[in-house]
């Protein structure tokens, strides 16, 4: 698939917003590849390793992946291994019997029976727990599980997608990850470049978020000026194609011209813009970015764009705008 090809997926009217492909979008080199490998790996249905930075899109390429292969009218599974515990995630992935341990009052499918025919998605497989990785390595193997209190294993038909923003193979080295796992993951790793290195990419993606949040919050389009746009592919963007997303969609929240972190907030827009719900579309946004940081204010103040005192008269105008509403 040529990057033009994945420019016009992305400008496709007739996609829904949440479809992969609309949100896939510039022709770096890199992504004619990344396109090209993924096309491959969905035809021949085997596993893929996603690798990047955060914020780089390793989850919508992999829904990518599931929508362009033969499993795309059955399950995608997400897991978020980061997440998984010690001692209920052998049950979580591989289901469990009735009675097999207190408190299973009934039989439990587990993630690999529930995406029967589909894509189990592992995002931060290097944070799955050591102990669980063999059980893994099994269901790579062999195409089985076995259910905590099961006497037999059970037969499973999954395509593996794994991502993570760790290097494995270091890991791997130091004893935190298994190297066999590690190699049997890695039949095709796609490497998500970051935005600092899709410079030529970043105004495509500003037109794009512009359109997207203007729609979506009815607002008139936003166009940067020349110097703004030289500004915005200077900055060296942490959270890449994640942070830029953000601060687009936060001066359409708040009401202001999208600014850096960093930098004061903009001005207000000299155009009258039609909020109906100010209070919750600000909530909608703070909520969003406390939770990418995992609530972190620091954090958080840099995705919005604002000061961390600002982010703080945020929240307090937020809990009054909630008894207004």
């Amino acid at each position: 698939m040529a990057s033009t090809d994945i420019y016009s997926l992305a400008s496709a009217a007739s996609l829904p917003p949440e479809d992969p492909a609309s949100v896939i979008v510039g022709e770096d080199p890199s992504i004619n590849r990344i396109a090209h490998h993924t096309g491959r790996a969905a035809q021949v249905e085997c596993t893929v390793l996603i690798t990047g930075e955060t914020g780089t899109g390793k989850e919508v390429w992999a829904r990518l992946l599931h929508q362009m292969g033969p499993r795309r009218d059955k399950p995608f599974v997400p897991v978020n291994c980061a997440a998984l515990t010690a001692t209920l995630a052998e049950s979580q992935l591989f289901g469990h019997e009735r009675g097999a341990f207190t408190g299973a009052a009934g039989e439990s499918l587990g993630v690999f029976r529930a995406a029967q025919g589909g894509i189990v998605f592992l995002d931060e497989i290097g944070d799955m727990p050591l102990e669980l990785q063999p059980k893994l390595l099994r269901v790579l193997q062999e195409g089985e599980v076995t259910p905590v209190g099961a006497a037999r294993p059970v037969h499973v038909d999954v395509q593996i997608c794994a991502a993570t923003n760790r290097d494995l193979l270091r890991d791997a080295e130091e004893g935190r990850f298994r190297e066999d796992l590690y190699y049997r993951l890695n039949l095709i790793e796609l490497s998500m470049p970051s935005l600092r290195e899709r410079v030529q990419d970043i105004p495509k993606f500003i037109e794009f978020f512009s359109r997207k949040y203007a729609a979506r919050y009815d607002q008139p389009l936003w166009e940067p000026d020349a110097e703004t746009l030289n500004r915005f592919c200077e900055y060296r963007w942490p959270g890449n194609v994640r942070q830029l997303s953000h601060v687009i969609e936060q001066s359409y929240v708040l009401e202001c011209e999208p600014t850096l972190p960093g930098a004061s907030v903009g001005s207000e827009r000299s155009v009258s813009l039609p909020f109906t719900n100010l209070g919750k579309l600000r909530r909608a946004a703070v909520e969003q970015a406390l939770q990418a940081t995992g609530g972190h204010k620091g954090r958080a103040s840099e995705l919005l764009g604002v000061h961390p005192n600002t982010l703080t008269r945020l929240l307090s105008q937020i809990s009054d705008d909630a008894t207004k509403l």
